[in-house]
C-alpha cells in the first residue's frame, strides 16, 4: 500500500482500551495492522482462554501486520503478503481497514473476515484477504485477525489438566470471540458501528463462523454472516477430542502424568511437526473427520452445531452459506485429507452408517470412478452438511444460499473445476493476488473481475442491510432457491436434488 508521508498522522490515531494506536493514510483508506486484542498466549497462558492485552504507554505503532501463528512454513500463495512479517506464539492481533476521510460521519457497516486453512495453517497477512477493495466499494470497515492454529489453538487438553496447571477448551474458537469482543468495545473509534457486524470466512473460518453462530458467548457479537464452504458437522465429542489428545502426547513422547510440566515448556517448533504426524495419524483412522476442530465441551460449545443448526436454533441471524461447485477436486491432489478414494470412502460409511452407504453411491452413477469419489469427498464434508444448515437455519432468519460455479481455463484443463477456495479472490476482489495470478495463467481474469463486482454487490449489500441484491431469492425448504455464481450468474432451485434426497439423514457423528 502507498504511504502518505504528508497526510496527518492524527487521521490515524485512535484511542483503543489498551492505549493508542497510529495507522497509516493510503490513496483512498487509513489502515492500522497488528493491534494485540489479547495477551500473548505464552508461558502459562499456552491452553489458556485469552485474556485482555497488557495496556501499553504512548501511541502504539500499527502499520506492520503482527507475527502469524506458528505453523508449517507457508509457501506460494499461502506465504504471507510482506516478507518482513514473522511467526510467533504471541501472535493475537488485528487489523482494520476504513474508508479515507470519513471519521466523524455516520458509523459504517463492520465486516469482519475469519481465515481458513484446517485450523493449522494461515493468517490475516495473506494478499488474497486484503480487504481494500470491498473498503473502497461499499463504504464499510473490514477487520481481519490472527488466531491460534493446530495443537495450540484445537487441541482439547482439557481432561489433561492437573495440579498448578489447567488447560481450558476451544482455545483458537475463544481467540475469535475475544476478537469480536474487541471490535465491539473498539470499532467505534475507527468509524464502525458495533452494532451492525457482518462475520465473514472460508473453510475453517466459515466452520468458525457457523460454529460461533451456536457458541452462547459470541451472541450479539455479529448481527450477520457469511459461511463459504463450511464443513458444519466438523465439531466432535469430547471421547474423541481426548483420543486426538493421547495420540499427540504418543507422538510427542509425553507421559500422561507429566502433561502439564511438558506441554508448558515444548517449543511451537515441536507442536508444529507434531501436529503433521497426528493429521497424518488421524486422517488414516478417521477419514471425514477433522484432527484439529472445535470440541463440543458442554460449556462453551454446549451442543453439535449441526445438530443446532438442522433444529433452526443458532442465533437467529441472517446468514449467506454455500460451497463451490466441486469442493473435493482441490483435496484430491493432496493425499488423503478428506475421502476421495474409494478405500477412504468405504472405510467412511463402515465407521459411519453403512446403512446409507448404497443410497449415496446410487447418487453418483460413475463410481467408483475418480471424478465421483472425488465428488461423494467434497459433499459430505462441504455440500451436504451446508444445505441442512441452509434448510434449519431458514427457519429461524433469513438464509441465502450459493454455489460458486466460475472456473477458469486453467482448472478446466486440469478437470478440477470451481474448486474449495477459488472463490476467495472474486470475494475480495483481490485480482493482482498470488492466488487469484495462478488461477488466471491461461486466461479469465477479465470475466474473474466481471464475477468479482457482482460478488462483492451482494456481499456488500447484505452487510449493509441485511439482504444481498433482489435478484437472489431467499432460501426456503419448498422451492431451496440457491445462486449459481458463474460467467453469467443464475438461479437455480434444488441443485443436485438427486444427491440430496441420498445424503438426507446420513449420520457422521462417531
Amino acid at each position: 500500500m502507498t504511504h502518505h508521508p504528508e497526510t496527518s498522522v492524527a487521521e490515524t490515531d485512535v484511542e483503543t482500551t489498551s492505549g493508542a494506536v497510529r495507522g497509516y493514510v493510503t490513496d483512498t483508506a487509513r489502515v492500522w495492522r497488528g493491534i494485540p486484542y489479547a495477551a500473548a498466549p505464552v508461558g502459562e497462558l499456552r491452553f489458556r482462554a485469552p485474556e485482555l492485552p497488557h495496556r501499553w504507554q504512548g501511541v502504539r505503532d500499527a502499520t506492520q501486520f503482527g507475527a502469524i501463528p506458528p505453523q508449517e512454513i507457508p509457501r506460494g500463495i499461502t506465504a504471507p503478503a510482506s516478507s518482513d512479517v514473522t511467526m510467533d506464539e504471541d501472535c493475537l492481533t488485528i487489523n482494520v481497514i476504513a474508508p479515507r476521510g470519513r471519521r466523524h460521519e455516520k458509523p459504517l457497516p463492520v465486516l469482519v473476515y475469519i481465515y481458513g486453512g484446517a485450523y493449522t495453517s494461515g493468517s490475516a497477512a495473506l494478499d488474497v484477504y486484503d480487504g481494500s477493495r470491498l473498503v473502497e466499494r461499499g463504504e464499510v470497515v473490514f477487520v481481519s485477525f490472527n488466531y491460534r492454529l493446530g495443537a495450540l489453538g484445537f487441541l482439547d487438553l482439557s481432561s489433561f489438566s492437573g495440579i498448578g496447571r489447567r488447560f481450558d477448551t476451544n482455545v483458537g474458537l475463544r481467540d475469535q470471540v475475544r476478537a469480536l469482543e474487541w471490535v465491539r468495545d473498539n470499532i467505534a473509534g475507527f468509524g464502525g458501528d458495533p452494532s451492525n457486524v457482518t462475520l465473514f470466512g472460508e473453510s475453517a473460518g466459515g466452520i468458525s463462523v457457523t460454529t460461533l453462530m451456536t457458541v452462547p458467548q459470541a451472541r450479539g457479537l455479529f448481527a450477520r454472516a457469511i459461511a463459504q464452504s463450511p464443513a458444519v458437522a466438523a465439531a466432535y465429542e469430547p471421547e474423541r477430542a481426548e483420543g486426538t489428545a493421547r495420540d499427540f502426547l504418543d507422538i510427542l513422547n509425553v507421559l500422561e502424568s507429566h502433561t502439564t510440566e511438558v506441554l508448558g515448556r515444548v517449543p511451537a517448533e515441536e507442536f508444529v511437526e507434531a501436529s503433521a504426524d497426528l493429521k497424518e495419524r488421524r486422517v488414516r483412522k478417521f477419514p471425514g473427520t477433522m484432527t484439529f476442530s472445535p470440541v463440543i465441551d458442554g460449556d462453551f460449545l454446549p451442543r453439535r452445531p449441526a445438530e443446532v443448526f438442522a433444529a433452526g436454533e443458532a442465533h437467529p441471524i441472517p446468514l449467506i452459506i454455500g460451497t463451490t461447485d466441486r469442493e473435493g477436486a482441490l483435496f484430491a491432489r493432496m493425499g488423503e485429507t478428506i475421502p476421495t478414494t474409494v478405500p477412504m470412502i468405504e472405510l467412511m460409511f463402515a465407521q459411519t452408517d453403512p446403512s446409507k452407504r448404497d443410497d449415496v453411491i446410487a447418487a453418483y452413477p460413475d463410481y467408483p470412478g475418480r471424478r465421483a469419489a472425488t465428488d461423494i469427498g467434497g459433499d459430505v464434508i462441504f455440500w451436504h452438511p451446508t444445505v441442512e444448515a441452509a434448510e434449519g437455519h431458514s427457519q429461524a432468519a433469513p438464509t441465502y444460499m450459493y454455489r460458486y460455479d466460475f472456473a477458469p481455463r486453467l482448472l478446466r484443463m486440469l478437470r478440477m473445476g470451481a474448486t474449495h477456495a477459488t472463490e476467495l479472490p472474486a470475494v475480495f476482489g483481490t485480482l493482482d493476488s498470488r492466488a487469484a495470478k495462478a488461477l488466471t495463467t491461461v486466461g479469465g481474469r477479465s470475466q474473474l473481475a466481471s464475477l468479482s463486482e457482482r460478488m462483492q454487490q451482494h456481499w456488500l449489500s447484505f452487510a449493509q442491510q441485511g439482504t444481498p441484491m433482489k435478484d437472489w431469492p431467499a432460501y426456503e425448504a419448498s422451492a431451496r432457491s440457491t445462486k449459481i455464481f458463474d460467467s453469467e450468474d443464475r438461479v437455480e432451485n434444488d441443485p443436485r436434488a438427486v444427491r440430496r434426497r441420498a445424503w438426507r439423514g446420513y449420520q457422521n457423528y462417531r
